[in-house]
């Protein structure tokens, strides 16, 4: 880890006092530890920290890296966000999302599954040491960021969960508790997503719990959420409270209220506008510079290599 003094910290870099207080607050507890089954495993190699502790401090190294772009400022990372939840501006979620409770909290594994489940987060943690992930992040709003993601594949939660051979699409459910969040009128909720059983299974795809080596921040969608980074970013769902293995195609939200705007697919194409803007370009968030940087938009977000294979003789503009 790279320390720098106060003097080395350019003033952009420094977060607002208010805001660090805010994220201190509810900042929930580590979820490194536990294995699949609670304590013995924990007891076999996977160290269970203080619950007031927030590093991931067990993190393994990684292969995965994004050599030609910056890595986004922590602070601008978890300030500028989209979680409509708690609010359609884009400082909304860092605002507003103190109210989300992520301690104690559960998942419900259910449908074509061999033993429908609910698991805790700390088990679901534990399933396999987390490593540090630096990938892109495209938003369909045309902006993107370059951010270091704290977890493991999905495919090794997967696996674990068994699902049957009818299971075809893997759906998620984010948590839906007007005490807790806004819920904004005209988005039925809860939120859903889904991905088909061979994009969920991709080593890309990742089963996430941090960033930047500390437990997911409430704006960012603690504490478990899905990282898939050849799509655009709304289809990695967060808070996650379901997770449902399906054989048909599920609903997902932003496909069911605009159908023409945001496809099931939402793979990274920069031939595919958006109906009211373009998306070969984009805007990069990887500094504080007052001055937007654009560059061009690559194609599955510049994971075409581990992931064009799975989209081969499809039609991407009618698929998008």
């Amino acid at each position: 880890m790279l320390l720098r003094t106060g003097a080395e910290i350019p003033s952009s870099e420094i977060t607002p006092k208010e805001l660090y207080e805010a994220f201190q607050a509810n900042r929930r507890s580590v979820l490194t530890g536990l294995g699949a089954m609670g304590v013995a495993a924990a007891a076999a190699g996977f160290p269970r920290m203080a619950a007031a502790e927030t590093k991931l401090n067990n993190l393994v190294e990684t292969k995965y890296a994004v050599p030609d772009r910056a890595t986004t400022p922590e602070a601008k990372a978890k300030s500028y966000n989209n979680f409509y939840e708690f609010g359609e501006d884009k400082s909304d979620p860092a605002k507003n999302a103190h109210t989300l409770r992520t301690r104690p909290w559960s998942v419900k594994v259910e449908g074509l599954v061999q033993k429908p489940r609910t698991i805790d987060d700390d088990t679901i943690a534990g399933y396999r040491p987390m490593e540090q992930r630096v990938y892109r992040f495209r938003c369909v709003e045309a902006w993107s960021m370059v951010i270091p993601w704290d977890g493991y594949p999905l495919a090794e939660f997967i696996k674990a969960m068994d699902p049957l051979p009818s299971a075809k699409y893997v759906q998620f459910i984010s948590l839906a508790d007007g005490k807790q969040e806004l819920l904004p009128g005209g988005i039925e909720w809860p939120y859903s997503e889904g991905l088909r059983m061979d994009e969920a299974m991709n080593p890309l795809t990742l089963l996430t719990f941090g960033s930047y080596g500390e437990t997911l921040a409430n704006q960012q969608g603690a504490p478990i959420r899905v990282i898939v980074p050849w799509k655009y970013g709304f289809k990695s769902a967060k808070s996650i409270v379901t997770i449902r293995f399906v054989d048909k195609q599920p609903p997902t939200t932003w496909n069911e209220l605009a159908a023409n705007e945001y496809g099931f697919y939402s793979n990274v194409n920069p031939s595919v506008d958006h109906p009211r803007w373009s998306q070969a370009h984009e805007r990069l968030l990887n500094s504080n510079t007052i001055f937007p940087k654009y560059v061009p938009t690559l194609m599955f977000n510049g994971y075409g290599d581990q992931v064009a294979s799975m989209y081969a003789g499809m039609d991407l503009k009618k698929n998008y």
